[in-house]
């Protein structure tokens, strides 16, 4: 009989040990760092675009690429900032007040309430978070993220 070793490709591994955090975090109550949008749930972009009514001033946790990052300043002065969440199914965009602490091509979390539509002047945004919280994969774990 002979003994041998195992492998793993890294991704297999990474996304195990990703799937078993969300699941501790979602289903132990109180555990440290779940917020009430987290404990609902990973939606998927496309599923948000899919079905914008349903997830319409709800929270929501989506996940997806930084891109077309935009800084800008509010009327009271305050630092605030917008882009793009994007994953292989389609885009969303993002808008919160402070300062972004993620790059242009950064995998993200982000938490915060789903509009399907809301109008600024005569200009009509689709499909935007604001978002309460925007998290590098990497600052969750530095091992889920190779």
């Amino acid at each position: 009989m002979t003994t041998g070793t195992i492998s793993r490709h890294p991704f297999a591994t990474t996304l195990t040990l990703f799937l078993f955090l969300f699941i501790l975090c979602v289903f132990v109550p109180g555990s440290p760092g779940t917020t009430p949008a987290l404990a609902s749930g990973l939606i998927e972009i496309a599923e948000l675009l899919a079905h914008p009514e349903q997830y319409d001033h709800q929270d929501v946790v989506v996940t997806g690429k930084v891109m077309n990052v935009q800084l800008a300043t509010n009327r009271q002065g305050q630092p605030a900032y917008g882009f793009l969440l994007q994953d292989h199914a389609g885009t969303l965009k993002v808008v919160s007040l402070g300062q972004l602490e993620v790059h242009e091509g950064d995998q993200v979390i982000v938490e915060g309430v789903f509009s399907r539509l809301r109008q600024v002047g005569r200009t009509i945004v689709y499909n935007e978070i604001k978002a309460i919280s925007v998290r590098p994969m990497t600052r969750l774990n530095p091992d889920l993220v190779g």
